[in-house]
């Protein structure tokens, strides 16, 4: 009897908490839960200014970039909690780990014999409004040229100065 009433219990736990994810904004990535018992949400009336400082490489080059995928997460959040997307103005500064992230297929393939799984999240970020900004500093430190820099994406002088110029233009600066 013990048994059928843990049992049960599990089963009753499990399919509570069992939920799809949701995808609203940049599909298929960024997958979150809505948590609709949520008193703390996104206010709809405010406009997001974001600057993103994204330097976190990945240990499997095979994999698409997490630090990205948590870009698409962000505004899929933001969606599910009530802001109005529209209203979100998102940069990211990527450098330093996170560079190779936005090289082209034949650069990432010399680098880790696979071709660059991050092209498909770069264009759904972009897609939705993303604004992707590479640091021209490291990509002249991995040896990347101008041509070889994934189309979403545009050269910065550096990170620092896209960083900088958001923040005191009223950005809130989030880090990956």
């Amino acid at each position: 009897m013990r048994l059928f009433i843990t049992s049960i219990f599990i089963l009753s736990f499990n399919f509570a908490f069992s939920q799809e994810r949701k995808n609203p904004i940049v599909t298929p990535f960024g997958g979150i839960y809505d948590i609709p018992e949520a008193s703390v949400k996104a206010d709809p009336s405010l406009n997001y200014k974001i600057v993103i400082d994204l330097v976190t490489g990945n240990k499997d080059p095979s994999e698409f970039n997490w630090s990205l995928n948590n870009v698409a997460r962000l505004l899929n959040l933001h969606a599910v909690a009530g802001a109005d997307v529209s209203k979100m103005d998102v940069v990211l500064a990527i450098h330093g780990g996170a560079t190779m992230a936005i090289a082209s297929d034949r650069v990432y393939r010399k680098k880790y014999g696979v071709d660059n799984p991050n092209n498909e999240l770069i264009k759904a970020l972009s897609d939705a409004g993303v604004r992707l900004t590479v640091c021209g500093q490291s990509l002249i430190s991995r040896d990347i040229n101008a041509e070889e820099v994934n189309k979403n994406v545009e050269i910065a002088i550096s990170m620092l100065t896209t960083v900088t110029t958001h923040q005191l233009n009223g950005y809130a600066l989030l880090k990956f």
